[in-house]
Parts: structure tokens; sequence; C-alpha cells
């Protein structure tokens, strides 16, 4: 998993098909998606159940790009090595889901995976100041974190910006997940953020039978993406 800061769109599964990810997966990466999102909740950091270490590691076959595993739950250090051994690629914990944070993201990179913090949208950025060089990724939740197709919270751009320029030449990937659209990933982009997490906007319209619109839903937000980046 080298690293670039060019546009990645990470479909996020919890918009697709529950009955057929393994096609699901096959067909949007085959239409373009660079990363593949997978969001894990509990029901108790967040208002929601989806899936845990055995479905991701029945999912692992299908993915050929990235395996990015959200975990938004709390604890989460006894569940690091069950998701390093499913083959998680990149593990993000939350900022918020532990007081030893620290710790956490040292366990992650120690079971052999890419490390990631997620802020919610009440947590400056700042709090991730003194994490960042044990970050391969931040992610700036835009929605606040449980449910999929949640309008995007407009002053995150800022939140954006102002972490983009605290990583300065880091090989840090800014990663934004929430409302993520034609008109808001032009928002992040420009912003300085580089990996996009797309539920509805890239599984709508498409089955894993008929990708096409899935295809097509991914060259729009990137194309939306890079003129705002400018690239």
């Amino acid at each position: 998993m080298d690293f670039d800061r060019s546009i990645k769109i990470a479909p996020s599964i919890l918009a697709a098909d529950f009955a057929d990810f393994g096609r699901d997966i096959e067909a949007v990466e085959a239409e373009g998606a660079d990363w593949i999102h997978v969001d894990v909740m509990d029901g108790h950091f967040v208002p929601n159940i989806s899936f845990g270490p055995q479905t991701v590691k029945a999912i692992r076959k299908h993915v050929r790009t990235v395996m990015d595993v959200h975990l938004m739950i709390a604890p989460v250090d006894p569940y690091i090595d069950a998701f390093a051994q499913a083959g998680a690629d990149v593990l993000t914990a939350h900022l918020e889901a532990g007081p030893h944070t620290h710790r956490t993201l040292q366990a992650i990179r120690s079971a052999g995976m890419k490390s990631g913090l997620a802020l919610n949208p009440g947590t400056p950025v700042e709090a991730a100041a003194p994490l960042l060089d044990l970050c391969d990724l931040v992610c700036v939740m835009t929605v606040n974190p449980g449910f999929g197709g949640q309008a995007f919270i407009e002053s995150q751009v800022g939140q954006i910006g102002q972490l983009r320029a605290m990583i300065g030449d880091r090989n840090i990937h800014v990663e934004v997940d929430g409302g993520v659209d034609l008109r808001t990933a032009s928002l992040v982009a420009d912003a300085g953020a580089d990996v996009l997490v797309a539920g509805t906007s890239v599984f709508n319209g498409g089955t894993a039978a008929k990708p096409r619109a899935y295809g097509e839903n991914i060259r729009a937000l990137r194309e939306a993406a890079d003129n705002a980046k400018g690239d």
C-alpha cells in the first residue's frame, strides 16, 4: 500500500447489498473503486449495529484493493488482533472511543496494519496533533457516526483544512466520511482530503448484476474532487 495524495474513492459497503457483499465488492472495484470501506458498529459507541471480524474475514477474499476498516466501537484494543487476522489493511479507531488512543494506534501498527484515527464532528482537530506521528490516516467525520445517508455537516470543511495544514508533508491520508456527494466531494477535496468515503452516492442506481451505475457514480465523484483539487 504505497502512499500518494491522489484522490481515492472508497465506497462504503454499508450501502451495498448485505445479502451479496462479495459480488457487490467485486463489481464496485471493477468499476473503479480505489479502496473498500468497511464500517463496524457495535450499538454502544454508536446507535447502530453492523458486523464484526467474521464478516470482515469473509469478505476479505473479494477485496483486491485496500480494505479500510472503520471501527465505531468501544473498547477497541481487545479486537485489534481479530481485525488484523481478518485481513484489514487499514484499521481506524475513534479518538473518543477510549482513554489511551496512543496505545491503540501503536497496537494497530504492531499488528501489521496501517493506523487510522477518526474524529467525531464535536472533536476539534487539534486533539489529533499529539498523535499524528502514529497515524497513517486521519478520518474527519462529516456526519455523526452510526447511520448512512445523513446530511453533510458543512462546518467540518474548515476542520479538514486545519488538519491538512497540521499534517504538512507527513505521509498521512486525510479521509472524509459522511454525506459525500458531487457537491461535497468538491468542498472536501479543495480543503485537502484525499480519501473520500461514499456510500449511497456510489451504490445508488446499480446492482452487482448491473454495475454500470457504480462506475458512472465513481467517475463523477472523482472528477468533481480532482477538479476542485486542481490535479
